[in-house]
C-alpha cells in the first residue's frame, strides 16, 4: 500500500508558475508509475502527466504539453509537476495519483491522495 500526499497548489495569476509535489512515506512509492490528475467542477477528470517508476518514460496531455513537467526523485520518494504559463483553464483540483501497470493506463491508479487546488486567476 501507498499513500500519496499532494502538496503545492494555490492561487496564481495567469501567465504564472506553481510546482506541486507528492510524496509518500512508503518506499514501495518508488516502485509506481505516478500520475497527476486533475478535475473542475462539472468537468471529468483528465490524466495530465505520468511518468514511469525509473523517470525514463513520460507522458503529458495535449492540453499541458510544452508548460508543464514531470520529473521524480526516487531517492527522495518524490515526484514533481511543473507547471509554468498557466492559464485560468488549468484550475482545478490536482491529484497524485499511484499504481502498478504502465503509466499511461488511466485504470491501473488505485492509490490516490487527497488532491490540492489550483486556481488561476485571469
Amino acid at each position: 500500500q501507498v499513500q500519496p500526499v499532494e502538496s503545492g497548489g494555490g492561487p496564481v495569476q495567469a501567465g504564472g508558475s506553481l510546482r506541486l509535489s507528492c510524496t509518500a512515506s512508503q518506499p514501495i512509492f518508488r516502485q509506481y508509475p505516478i500520475g497527476w490528475f486533475r478535475q473542475s467542477p462539472g468537468k471529468e477528470r483528465e490524466l495530465v502527466a505520468s511518468i514511469s517508476y525509473h523517470g525514463k518514460n513520460k507522458y503529458y496531455s495535449d492540453s499541458v504539453k510544452g508548460r508543464f513537467t514531470i520529473s521524480r526523485d526516487n531517492a527522495a520518494r518524490m515526484v514533481l509537476l511543473q507547471m509554468d504559463a498557466l492559464k485560468p483553464e488549468d484550475t482545478a483540483v490536482y491529484y497524485c495519483a499511484a499504481g502498478e501497470g504502465r503509466w499511461t493506463d488511466v485504470d491501473l491508479y488505485d492509490h490516490w491522495g487527497q488532491g490540492t487546488q489550483v486556481t488561476v486567476s485571469p
